[in-house]
């Protein structure tokens, strides 16, 4: 069974439009799945739908199996107690993903404490493990608040965060779009290695067809809130059937050839 099962996901504005049209993909536990497309092709209203965190303006039609939960419909109590124990998200902007009125170590503690139990020292050493494992082993950053640390240190406690439950699957939404080049393949590369060790899986939602290539084996193509093309990675960049994907591997490789890259 899929852990993750999605199949005629439809999302629709309170006018009726459709900005997610009949979204079917699976993504098997240890899976790597890619999302991609332009800004408003629907990649993140589908992140957004997968952990019930759509605003009530929104209508969701269809079906969204995560773990055999039903997502689709299903009372906010239930959805709770699944966000972080079996599926967590980072999010593109971590200064607006984190609370600015709280410390780190306290965001870092509130889901070990609610999934994990740990209390008191066990609470506290579980903590420091999670900064931790993202390199944030500075003591420092336990006590600080969201703007007292650099953006790419945001993101990295917002890893730990969205980690620190143990989920089986990790939705990472744009998670370096915020960053600066240097940045951007630090985070990568951390996120590329904690899901390879922890053997998760993996749904990367991204505009970058190069990002996406190097951190997932399979993709969905999206479009206008359709699935345009889906399949392997390797398959799409060697022959792609649709024109959007034919053009998103073309302009990729026009920007290799700038870049002088191979």
């Amino acid at each position: 069974m899929s852990l993750l099962a999605v199949s005629a996901l439809t999302v629709r504005t309170a006018e009726g439009r459709a900005i997610v049209d009949d979204l079917a993909f699976d993504l098997a536990a240890g899976g790597r799945l890619g999302i991609i497309g332009e800004s408003g092709s629907g990649k993140s209203v589908t992140s957004l739908a997968v952990t019930g965190l759509l605003p009530p303006a929104l209508t969701v039609e269809g079906s969204v199996l995560l773990d055999g939960v039903q997502i689709v419909g299903a009372p906010e109590r239930r959805l709770v107690g699944m966000r972080g124990r079996v599926a967590s998200v980072v999010f593109q902007e971590p200064l607006t993903a984190l609370d600015p009125l709280m410390r780190i170590g306290r965001q870092v503690a509130e889901p070990i404490a609610r999934h994990r139990g740990l209390r008191g020292a066990d609470l506290r050493g579980a903590v420091a493990d999670a900064l931790a494992e993202v390199a944030l082993d500075d003591p420092r950053i336990t006590r600080a608040y969201p703007h007292e640390i650099s953006g790419g240190q945001r993101q990295r406690a917002a890893i730990a965060i969205a980690l620190a439950s143990r989920p089986r699957l990790l939705i990472a939404d744009e998670p370096t779009t915020a960053l600066d080049v240097t940045v951007q393949a630090q985070i990568l590369r951390l996120l590329d290695d904690l899901v390879e060790a922890r053997g998760m899986a993996l749904l990367f939602i991204s505009h970058d067809l190069a990002v996406v290539s190097a951190m997932t084996s399979d993709v969905v193509v999206m479009r206008a809130g359709v699935a345009v093309e889906r399949g392997t990675v390797a398959g799409m960049l060697a022959a792609p059937t649709d024109p959007y994907t034919a053009e998103l591997v073309r302009s990729a490789r026009s920007l290799d050839d700038r870049l002088g890259r191979r």
